[in-house]
């Protein structure tokens, strides 16, 4: 264990953001973040991974061992150890490092690593963002408030794909490729959402016609959600007031 006056200026530097110092600290985490992303996207990349396979894998333990060493510091720093463990970052900080020791057990584990993005949502503490997490918030209570209008909405749009999946199926059959209903409800929800990946498409007139209808519905469903929460502009007080 630390003495205390260094366990607490190793707190001071990690969890605090109002230094100069922990300021530094806290810049240079986020593009060692940044930097451990980038190894973890280009060892995905065949080509570079075929060439530079053992560096870029250097980096990644390198990496690991820098944010394995980091957690521990997080520990010794803090005499709320459970609290922090337990905690959203605190979950994110050991996800970060498990993937490249679990890699060695399971071939392919390292690519969650990209789970070490969420770390930079501590750029809203460290940039002082303050007025944003206040502006999410208040979105985040518009949808809220909104919650039933968007259950209906989303029952509606499930019946919909339901039965136009289950429909085209009859229509269609395996011969158009839609196999099973499950497949049709698939194409159903890709022709509303008019993503239109072309993997399944009807050949019978009257799928055609199906699929036209759903598409043209598809339209009038992106438009809902705008009307679920509707931002209204400033009032008299200059206040923003959001209606549901």
């Amino acid at each position: 264990m630390l003495p205390e006056r260094y366990r607490r200026l190793l707190y001071l530097i990690i969890f605090r953001h109002d230094t100069s110092g922990a300021r530094a600290y806290d810049i240079l985490l986020l593009w060692t973040i940044l930097a451990s992303i980038v190894v973890v996207l280009l060892d995905s990349v065949k080509e570079l991974h075929a060439r530079w396979g053992e560096v870029l894998l250097t980096a990644e333990w390198f990496f690991t061992g820098l944010f394995t060493l980091e957690y521990a510091a997080r520990l010794l720093a803090t005499t709320q150890r459970l609290r922090y463990v337990f905690s959203f970052f605190g979950i994110v900080d050991l996800l970060s490092i498990v993937p490249t020791y679990l890699a060695v057990l399971v071939p392919g584990a390292q690519s969650l690593l990209t789970i070490r993005a969420l770390r930079l949502l501590r750029v809203f503490r460290i940039l002082k963002l303050g007025e944003y997490v206040g502006e999410g918030l208040t979105l985040s209570q518009a949808l809220w408030n909104s919650r039933k209008k968007i259950t209906v909405f989303v029952s509606f749009v499930m019946t919909i794909v339901l039965v136009v999946g289950a429909l085209m199926y009859v229509v269609e059959g395996e011969e158009g490729g839609f196999t099973s209903i499950p497949v049709s409800i698939y194409w159903a929800i890709v022709t509303l959402t008019t993503v239109g990946y072309g993997d399944i498409a009807p050949k019978t007139a009257l799928g055609k016609f199906i699929a036209s209808a759903l598409m043209i519905l598809g339209y009038g469903v992106i438009a809902v959600p705008t009307g679920i929460v509707t931002w209204t502009t400033p009032n008299c007080h200059g206040a923003m007031s959001v209606t549901a």
